[in-house]
C-alpha cells in the first residue's frame, strides 16, 4: 500500500487551534496519567483501549509500552499492528499538521517525533514495516516522508528545517527558518548516528553508513558514507 495517504484536514486559525489544543491536551493528560504507567500485560490492553479516545485513528493490535508521551494526539494516525516501545515521544503540536504511522511500524525505545511550530502545515509519514531504532529523532516542521520497509538505526537524526543566519547583526533565532522537506524512499538502511539534513532525498534501496551526514540527494541503490556523505558504490553493480 502506497503511503501517499490522503491528508485532508480542516484549516484552523491559530486561535481556534490553540482553543481546541487545550481541551485535547487535557484529555491526553488524563488518559496517559491513568494508564500510561501500568506495566504489561494489563497496561498493554488498557492502553490499546483508552488511547483510541485521544488518537485520530488507531488500527488493529496496537502495542504500546510504558512512559509514552503524546501531544496533539488528535493529529496522530496509527495503522495496524504498530509497536511503540518505552519512552517514545510523539508531538504533533502544530496547526493543520499530521503524523501517520503505517501498518507494522516499530518505534523503538526513546524515539522522538516532533512537529512543533506555529506556522503548521507539516506532516510526517512513516511507511509500513519500517523500523526506527532507539533514540532516533525525526523533527519538522518541514514535510518528512519515510518509505516502506526501511531500517533506521539508533541515534539517527532526520531534521526537516534549517536556520537562516546570513545577517550577523541579528540573533540567529530571529532570522527564521527554511523547510524544504525530506524524503527517504522504500527499502533504505541508515546506520547508527546518521544525520539527514533538510532538502534531501535518499533514493530507494540505498545504504547510508554509520555516522554519515547526508547533505545532498543520494541516487537509488547507492552506498554512501562520510561527512558529508558521498556515494562509494552502487548496489545494483555489486
Amino acid at each position: 500500500m502506497d503511503i501517499d495517504i490522503n491528508l485532508e484536514k480542516r484549516q484552523f486559525s491559530l486561535q481556534e487551534y490553540q482553543s481546541l489544543s487545550k481541551w485535547s491536551r487535557a484529555k491526553e493528560l488524563v488518559v496517559t496519567t491513568l494508564v500510561g504507567w501500568i506495566p504489561r500485560p494489563l497496561g498493554t490492553v488498557l492502553r490499546r483501549l483508552m488511547y483510541r479516545t485521544i488518537l485520530a485513528r488507531v488500527g488493529k493490535s496496537l502495542y504500546m509500552q510504558t512512559g509514552i508521551e503524546l501531544m496533539g494526539a488528535n493529529y496522530i494516525e496509527i495503522g495496524d499492528h504498530v509497536k511503540i516501545l518505552r519512552d517514545v515521544r510523539i508531538n504533533a503540536f502544530a496547526p493543520n499538521s499530521k503524523i501517520y504511522l503505517g501498518d507494522r511500524v516499530c518505534l523503538d525505545r526513546g524515539v522522538d517525533i516532533i512537529l512543533v511550530t506555529h506556522e503548521g502545515n507539516c506532516d510526517v509519514e512513516i511507511g509500513e514495516y519500517t523500523y526506527l531504532g532507539p533514540y532516533t529523532c525525526v523533527a519538522g516542521p518541514g514535510h518528512i516522508k519515510i518509505g516502506k520497509s526501511c531500517l533506521i538505526a539508533s541515534h539517527t537524526g532526520i531534521y526537516a528545517n534549517n536556520h537562516n543566519f546570513a545577517d550577523p547583526t541579528r540573533y540567529i533565532w530571529e532570522q527564521g527558518i527554511t523547510r524544504k522537506g525530506i524524503v527517504i524512499e522504500d527499502d533504505c538502511w541508515l546506520g547508527t548516528g546518521v544525520k539527514v539534513l533538510d532538502g534531501v532525498t535518499i533514493g530507494q534501496g540505498s545504504v547510508i553508513g554509520a555516522g554519515a551526514v547526508v547533505t545532498k540527494d543520494i541516487p537509488p541503490y547507492s552506498v554512501a558514507v562520510g561527512v558529508p556523505a558521498r556515494v562509494i558504490a552502487q548496489r545494483d553493480d555489486m
